[in-house]
């Protein structure tokens, strides 16, 4: 089994949205390893347990996914089980690498989710900023992911 982990700071908007949709692109065969595949999310500054913003929910149940998650602060656990971590921006791919600084090897498995750049947050920005982003998701990780973890 494949292990993927999404990255941002406090796991209530983007990366529960990313996980949410990277499961929703598995069970519909759009990712490699199929059911053979688990996702999941964490923050680098995280509070645990606590449920994705009320904005994050709404733009994944109008895609018809519904995700129940709860925050969690990323540890090093973490980073060593994932076959691959992609993170939102860049300062998440350097936290990350510090927690497992001293295994060089874990390095090349945490990587920005968007190669173009950070993914902004869109805290406080409204409904439409996470309807656009979970619309922007939806066509980002499925390639990504089949790139950076071919079958």
């Amino acid at each position: 089994m494949k292990t993927i982990l999404f990255v941002c700071t406090g796991n209530t908007c983007r990366s529960p949205m990313a996980e949410a949709i990277a499961r929703h692109a598995a069970g519909q065969g759009r990712l490699p390893s199929g059911s053979a595949l688990f996702v999941g999310s964490a923050g680098v500054g995280a509070w645990d347990g606590q449920p994705p913003t009320p904005e994050a929910v709404r733009a994944l149940r109008s895609m018809g996914i519904d995700h129940a998650g709860r925050s969690k602060p990323l540890s090093r656990e973490m980073i060593e089980k994932a076959d691959l971590i992609l993170c939102m921006t860049r300062s998440h791919v350097e936290s990350a690498r510090r927690l497992v600084a001293d295994r060089p090897a874990l390095k090349d498995r945490i990587q920005l989710l968007d190669p173009a750049g950070d993914v902004a947050d869109p805290i406080g920005m409204g409904q439409e900023a996470y309807d656009d982003l979970a619309r922007d998701f939806a066509e980002l990780i499925p390639s990504r992911i089949s790139a950076m973890l071919p079958s």
